[in-house]
């Protein structure tokens, strides 16, 4: 198949941001091994490397946020890939100063290509010469991205987004994506969807909107938009998810406020 070539920007990426469900082990340590014999002046910056296990349905609603006011110029190489092995694809974007975007196609960079409808999207059709069945964030993604912050292009075709895995997803997720070291809940609900005063129904609970942890008694959850502009569920000086009885998956609804007594 004949290369094709995006409109390239003024410059290739300066940085990696690695984004994973690795947990902790030997996973990402090895990429970032690897990384500094492949492009070893490049910077390389763990962003996150507890996204959902093998549930790119989940992460993919947290990625926007993730990338919100970051520096423009990074390849962010996306590794949630419970396909690995298969014959499932592997796709990059440019999306202008939001940077480029390497990920595989399992819908992870749907919401993102969503939000910006301009962004150049190719299906990567270059593998390196020795790739394990089982281990493609070293084997893989780490040699394109390598090469890809050095200016080259690899084989790949533009796709259009409607192609990918994904593009029948809703547009938000309001359900929980995200469980952090403090038991807070993050969804893939965008803040402004919700009115400030709305009420959040998270299982058995109802929880009214606060603007900080301070601004509720210890012990009592709420709901706020946290620094990615997600609804997220936590509970002053404890754990959500321990008080809420909340996980990864659980669904979130909300209402308008009760009408106040006449």
């Amino acid at each position: 198949m004949p290369e094709r070539r995006p409109r390239q920007q003024p410059d290739h990426p300066r940085r990696i941001a690695l984004l994973t469900d690795f947990g902790a082990g030997p996973y990402v340590g090895q990429m970032r091994l690897r990384l500094s014999e492949l492009a070893p002046a490049v910077p390389v910056i763990e962003l996150i490397s507890d996204l959902p296990a093998c549930r790119p349905e989940l992460a993919a609603y947290l990625l926007p946020g993730l990338a919100r006011g970051m520096p423009s110029m990074t390849l962010y190489t996306c590794v949630v890939d419970p396909g690995v092995g298969t014959d499932r694809g592997l796709i990059i974007a440019q999306c202008a100063a939001h940077g480029w975007w390497l990920a595989p196609d399992n819908g992870l960079l749907m919401p993102l290509l969503r939000a910006h409808p301009n962004a150049q999207v190719f299906r990567l059709h270059w593998r390196p010469a020795q790739l394990s069945a089982t281990f493609h964030g070293r084997d893989l993604f780490v040699p394109a991205a390598a090469r890809l912050v050095a200016g080259e292009w690899l084989e790949a075709e533009p796709v259009a987004a409607s192609q990918l895995v994904g593009a029948d997803w809703p547009t938000d997720c309001a359900r929980i994506c995200y469980v952090d070291a403090f038991g807070n809940l993050i969804t893939g609900l965008p803040a402004d969807r919700l009115a400030a005063d709305a009420e959040v129904q998270a299982g058995t609970h109802a929880l009214n909107s606060a603007r900080t942890f301070a601004d509720v008694a210890a012990g009592e959850a709420f709901w706020y938009r946290n620094a990615f502009d997600l609804v997220e569920l936590a509970v002053n000086q404890g754990r959500a998810d321990h008080c809420l009885g909340l996980g990864l998956g659980d669904p979130i609804s909300s209402r308008p406020p009760p009408a106040a007594a006449p």
